[in-house]
């Protein structure tokens, strides 16, 4: 299959999905559990030949030890490395040669597994999981070249990106005890340390059927791809230690925590991070629908002032980085030429003090909660994205079907609730400030 072909058939695919989930139809699914543990989400669309197999296993950088971070990463790209049956180098050419792609992330929270392929591959994306699931090969040479792999992706993505560090920067002053305080790419220094051992104990305890969500979406029939599924992953056995998950909770924040990172950068970037609620929660909703107040569009308030009329940032805007614990809410501006931190702080606070004061119209909410029910189409637009939040859904709430009704949580935001939380949350004992600077500030201030 040309690369010519595969992107039309690609293109195909997004535009047929997108137009049945616009239509409002609900996702149906069929899921269940292998003797193993292994959950299973079936999602049965036959608009085009092309399937997804993914696979989420229930581990981010959170379930990491403090000295062995950049466990869960390193794994991501381990478990492309080979198996017994697999090839080192080799995992990649299977999906290229049926005409798919393949891939993977890491979070705080999960790490997650994709193969897209024409529909008559499917067993052959069951099988290459099933083999990384069983068969992984985690041997010097594979250990080895990834940890070349993982540091000159820190280096590249993190290090030495103007802004590239922000994430890491933030979290590890918002959290004092919570995991999250450290980021998925983790430390290289603990990866450099690690031995065999350690890599084998921690995917022996993580990557087994129990801790994993095996979800499909596409041109499947459900009885034959039960009997695939029971065929490549019936006979894998259970993990041997029990997976104990602490419910570490972060203390309330009571003073603002403000620090200067030099950075190799041009302009100034401020960064404003508030403590927020998990996913799914109430508030979660609203301060969701509050981002989209704040930076969605044009017409938003920090976008309209602060960049078109005051032009005082490049680029300004807001995003919950939510999370299956508390995470963050924050807020990114980068300055104008000749425009301050500070003076960009300022009109940043001007904008959320406003949020906080004012109701909104009627039509104001009823534009924000379009524009969530957009957002929420498009998640569910690609067979991929149907079969990822499948297992999302599944995992952190334990409800695959909010896949068809979590939109009714956003349509039951009122107008008080954004003002609600805007005030509750978005107070400055609650926050990190950051000021990115140009390096050459801090070598003129010595």
């Amino acid at each position: 299959m040309t690369m010519k072909f595969r992107c039309l058939l690609a293109s195909l695919f997004f535009f047929v999905t997108l137009g049945v989930m616009a239509q409002g139809n609900p996702v149906k699914f069929v899921e269940y559990d292998l003797p193993n543990g292994l959950h299973v989400i079936l999602h049965q669309d036959n608009s085009i030949p092309t399937v997804a197999v993914t696979i989420l296993y229930h581990v981010g950088s959170k379930d990491e030890s403090s000295t062995r971070t950049g466990f869960a990463h390193f794994f991501e790209h381990l478990m492309f490395e080979g198996t017994a049956n697999i090839p080192r180098g080799s995992f990649d050419k299977y999906t290229q040669n049926a005409g798919g792609v393949n891939n993977a992330n890491t979070t705080q929270d999960r790490t997650f597994y994709y193969e897209l392929l024409p529909s008559n591959q499917l067993e052959l994306g069951l099988w290459l999981e099933s083999e990384r699931l069983l068969h992984l090969k985690i041997d010097s040479v594979g250990v080895e070249t990834q940890r070349k792999v993982v540091k000159e992706e820190r280096s590249m993505r993190y290090d030495n990106q103007p802004y590239g560090s922000i994430i890491e920067q933030t979290f590890k002053r918002a959290f004092k005890v919570h995991p999250y305080q450290w980021t998925p790419i983790g430390s290289a220094q603990y990866i450099d340390e690690a031995k065999i051992s350690e890599f084998i104990a921690f995917h022996d305890k993580f990557y087994v059927p129990e801790n994993a969500t095996l979800s499909l979406a596409g041109d499947i029939k459900i009885d034959e791809a039960k009997a695939l599924i029971a065929k490549y992953f019936g006979d894998i056995p259970r993990g041997k230690t029990k997976i104990e998950r602490k419910k570490i909770i972060e203390p309330a924040q009571t003073a603002e925590v403000r620090d200067i990172v030099y950075d190799n950068i041009q302009l100034p970037a401020v960064i404003e991070a508030y403590h927020m609620p998990a996913q799914g929660t109430k508030d979660y909703y609203a301060l969701q629908m509050l981002t989209n107040l704040l930076s969605s569009g044009g017409s938003s308030r920090l976008v309209n002032s602060i960049v078109d009329k005051q032009q005082k940032a490049m680029y300004v805007g807001s995003f919950p980085f939510a999370l299956e614990d508390a995470g963050l809410f924050i807020i990114f501006g980068v300055a104008n030429m000749n425009v301050s931190a500070e003076d960009l702080e300022k009109a940043i606070d001007t904008e959320l003090e406003n949020a906080k004061a004012e109701t909104l119209s009627d039509n104001d909410l009823q534009k924000l909660k379009n524009q969530s029910e957009t957002e929420f189409v498009n998640q569910n637009a690609t067979m991929a994205g149907i079969a990822e939040n499948l297992a999302n859904y599944h995992v952190y709430f334990g409800d695959a079907n909010l896949i068809n009704t979590e939109l009714d949580r956003y349509m039951k935001v009122t107008k008080e609730d954004i003002k609600r939380v805007a005030n509750q949350y978005l107070k400055k004992e609650n926050r990190v400030i950051l000021y990115y600077l140009p390096k050459k500030e801090k070598k003129e201030g010595n």
